[in-house]
Parts: structure tokens; C-alpha cells; sequence
């Protein structure tokens, strides 16, 4: 391990995220809600913290490698969430462990929360949570990349590691920094547009911004404690699916259609076909089920809740204009199962990804027709391109670790003392990324024990993170020369 190389560049890292105080200090002035020092002593906290870590090994140049990035990414969304908590203890007095809670699932985009009374909340608090969704739905880590090469610190190594912005090892232009710099035009974009649509839609300045960013980020902290609910609009609403439905395309096949103009990108691509076909099937399916179960009285207004919730749940964002888990019969365990699956390898939200979910369903497929024709050679093939065996081995092994750590946090927190539907509950809101949970977390995790609290914090870590990042971290031979 380059220690003093990781240490330099956490205080690098440091230094950058310090400066996106500046925002929340600005609008504490504007508006006057008396929390401008809260964000002046998090600012100063923080650049003080990188300084002293940089500074005794700023002539550090060692190169980083693979493994090195997979440290450096795992904790820094941990110390990430340490610092973006400050503003919640300092100024809500919130404990440590509820103010790391509320930050990591900001900056995970996972949209879970411990806070009650969003409404009378400072705008400068509401906009520091909003922001650190935005923040992270891209990943702080890709801002990074984009930077740090003109400060002489590589990037290629943590582009590797950090899986949550494009698929691993596809770059839409060759260099490192430009990749960054393009995604981050890209997601810059994207907000903008959506922030227009909404204050076009009605919301206000604030609200729609800070609505965009986390629509975009595929997070799902809103403004208001009923949510997107809270303006019983579904011109709102639309807007929402469009743009929640844009953050779980993968960012490479953006980048294809607006570099080329074309976009046919969006239905030649077999995921994102894959995508638009498991949204329309479950909305359809959903919105069926509601009026078999006499929910809504007609299929208009059945299919506007279907719709809204399962690209809500679908891309992990976990927006709410209705509470899922009321909903009747077998209607919550097919959202559930959609949360599992999640949006396109590549984009900003949870779930294992329809990518791989494809490929388990065609190497499922293959077994049964190897049982009947066992001489056969049947390929895995995504569009027409066949798929090595080694990625067969990792996506499978991807699955089996996803859901051996579901189970592992569903029985810990069972332990801790939440009841088998709060418990699982609890671990699809947070493995997933999606936020709103089942039982005594279809809400909020306000009420639940530290110790779930502590467990939910790495779960989300390990879903934004997709299990590999995070969990090697425990294996020995990870830490041996």
C-alpha cells in the first residue's frame, strides 16, 4: 500500500469537497435562516482536516495502483459522509451515528432518512441535502478525475474502482479526465433541463433545483415530507418519470446519442431496451393489480401511481406520491423485486443492474437447453456480441455475494431487533439505493436501533459501492504483500 500517496490524496480530496459549503453558506445569507457559521465551521472544518493531511505528504508521487483505488474509494465515501454530516449535528444537533446516516444515504443516492418535519427545515439544511445527493449521484470521486490529473495525482486507478458512474472499463472518449469532464457536462445538462421543466411545472426556484438534482441523481430526498406528493401534480409527476427514468440509462449511451445526434441509441442498446420493456411491463402489471384490487377507481389514475412508483423504485430513487408498502395483496413484493433489479449498469441507481440481471436469465436459459442438447456449444450473447465465460463467472459471482449480503444484514438487524418485514424492509432500502423501505422503515429509519442504523450504513456503502469495492476490503489476502 502507498500510504502517504492515499494520504495525499485524501487531503486533496478534502480540499475539493470543502469548497461545496460555499452554496449552502450563500443561501443561509439569502435567506436568513440564521446557519451560515453552522456552514462556515463544516468549510473551515474541512479544508483544515485536508490541509494537515496533505500538507506533510504533499511531494509524495507515487504511482496508485488497482488495489490502492480500492481503498481510497471505499473510504472516501465513509469520510465523505463524516464531513457532509457536520451541517446535521452542528446545526439540527442531530447524534453522530443519525448525521453519518443522513450523509451516506445522500451521497449513495440512497434517499432513506432519519429526519421528521422536512417542511421547517432552514433552505440552507434542505439545500445541503439535496446538493449532497447531486454530488454523489455521479460520484464525487469522477469530479475528482476530472481535476486532480492537473495537480499531477493519476486518476486512472480510482476510475476503476468507482463503478457507480459508467461501467467499468468503458471510457466514451480515450482519456481518463476528458471521461470525467464529458459526464459531468452530460449530468450538468441533464439538471439543468430537468430544474427548467419543474419551476415550468409550477415549483418554485428552490424546490425545483433542489428536486433536480436528486431526480437526476437517482436519490430521492425531496423538500417536502410527502415527497413529490406534496404538489398532487401530474404534469410534476411526468416530469419526474422522464427525468428519473434519463439517471438509470447508462451515461455511455447518452454520451453516444448526444455526441452523435442520434437517438437511436436508446432502443439499439439490448439493456436499455431491456430497461423500457421491464418499466412498461411492471406499470402495466401494477396498474392491472390496483384496480383488481379497487385502490383507484379508474385505470387512468391506477396507471398514473403504477407509473410514478415503478420508475420511481425501478431507478432506486424512491420518490413517493404513495406509500408502496400499503398497497395490497401481492403489489409491494413486485416493487420489491423490481428495487433488486434496478436501472442500466453505468447510471446513477442501485439494484444489481439489468445488464446482469439479462445475463443471469440467459445463462439460466442455457443450462435448461444444455439438459436437453448436452453436446451443444449455445453462447451468451448481449445483442450479438457473445460473452466470455470470465464475465459469466463474475456477474454470477456478483448475484450469489449480493444476495449473500442481503440475507447477512436482513438476519443482523433482525438480531437488533426489528420484526422479519422491517428487517428485509430495511436491507431493500438500503442494498438497493432505493430509500423507502417496508414495515417500521417504509418511512423513515428514525425509530429503529443504532446498531440497524450502523448495519443500513454498510449496506449502503456496499450497494453504491456494488458489493466487490467494499467487501474485498475484508478479505485477507487483500491486505497481504
Amino acid at each position: 500500500m502507498h500510504w502517504r500517496a492515499i494520504s495525499r490524496l485524501f487531503g486533496i480530496l478534502l480540499l475539493i469537497y470543502g469548497i461545496s459549503f460555499l452554496p449552502s453558506l450563500c443561501l443561509s445569507l439569502i435567506y436568513e435562516d440564521g446557519q451560515w457559521h453552522i456552514f462556515a465551521y463544516s468549510l473551515l472544518l474541512t479544508l483544515l482536516s485536508g490541509v494537515l493531511i496533505w500538507l506533510p505528504n504533499r511531494k509524495e508521487r507515487s504511482e496508485l495502483s488497482v488495489r490502492d483505488g480500492f481503498l481510497v474509494v471505499a473510504l472516501f465515501w465513509f469520510v465523505l459522509g463524516v464531513f457532509g454530516g457536520l451541517p446535521f449535528v452542528l446545526g439540527l444537533h442531530l447524534s453522530f451515528i443519525d448525521a453519518l446516516f443522513e450523509s451516506i444515504s445522500g451521497f449513495t443516492t440512497t434517499g432513506a432518512t432519519v429526519i421528521i418535519g422536512l417542511d421547517q427545515l432552514p433552505p440552507s439544511i434542505l439545500y445541503h441535502r439535496q446538493q449532497i445527493q447531486w454530488l454523489g449521484g455521479m460520484g464525487i470521486i469522477v469530479l475528482a478525475v476530472a481535476i486532480l490529473p492537473l495537480m499531477g495525482v493519476g486518476g486512472m486507478q480510482l476510475y476503476r474502482a468507482e463503478t457507480s458512474g459508467v461501467a467499468k472499463h468503458e471510457k466514451p472518449t480515450p482519456r481518463i479526465a476528458e471521461t470525467a469532464q464529458a459526464l459531468w457536462l452530460l449530468y450538468f445538462g441533464l439538471t439543468a433541463a430537468c430544474s427548467l421543466a419543474f419551476w415550468a411545472a409550477g415549483m418554485t426556484v428552490f424546490d425545483a433545483v433542489g428536486h433536480a438534482f436528486t431526480t437526476i441523481a437517482t436519490g430521492g430526498f425531496s423538500t417536502h415530507d410527502a415527497s413529490i406528493g406534496y404538489y398532487d401534480s401530474w404534469v410534476i409527476e411526468l416530469i419526474a418519470i422522464v427525468f428519473m427514468l434519463a439517471g438509470g440509462v447508462n451515461f455511455a449511451i447518452h454520451f453516444i446519442a448526444w455526441r452523435k445526434l442520434d437517438p437511436r441509441a436508446y432502443v439499439t442498446d439490448s439493456e436499455v431496451r431491456a430497461y423500457w420493456l421491464i418499466f412498461i411491463a411492471a406499470s402495466l402489471f401494477v396498474a392491472a393489480s390496483l384496480l383488481w384490487a379497487q385502490v383507484y377507481a379508474d385505470g387512468i389514475e391506477a396507471l398514473r401511481y403504477s407509473a410514478f412508483q415503478v420508475a420511481s423504485i425501478l431507478t432506486s430513487t424512491g420518490f413517493g406520491t404513495a406509500t408502496f408498502a400499503q398497497w395490497p395483496l401481492h403489489i409491494p413484493m413486485v416493487l420489491v423485486v423490481v428495487s433488486f433489479i434496478g436501472g442500466c449498469g453505468g447510471s446513477t441507481a442501485g439494484g444489481i443492474k439489468v445488464l446482469r440481471v439479462m445475463l443471469l436469465a440467459k445463462l439460466g436459459i442455457r443450462e435448461l437447453f444444455q439438459l436437453v442438447h448436452p453436446h451443444a456449444m449455445t453462447p451468451v450473447k448481449v445483442g450479438k456480441r457473445p460473452v466470455s465465460d470470465q464475465v459469466l463467472f463474475s456477474v454470477w459471482g456478483f448475484y450469489v455475494l449480493y444476495v449473500m449480503t442481503a440475507l447477512l444484514l436482513t438476519t443482523g438487524m433482525m438480531a437488533a431487533g426489528l420484526d422479519l418485514e422491517s428487517a428485509f424492509g430495511a436491507v431493500v432500502a438500503t442494498l438497493n439505493l432505493l430509500g423507502p423501505g417496508l414495515g417500521e422503515v417504509a418511512a423513515n429509519f428514525a425509530s429503529v436501533d443504532p446498531v440497524v442504523k450502523w448495519l443500513a450504513v454498510f449496506s449502503m456503502l456496499a450497494g453504491r459501492l456494488e458489493i466487490f469495492t467494499l467487501l474485498i476490503l475484508f478479505f485477507p489476502a487483500y491486505w497481504r504483500n
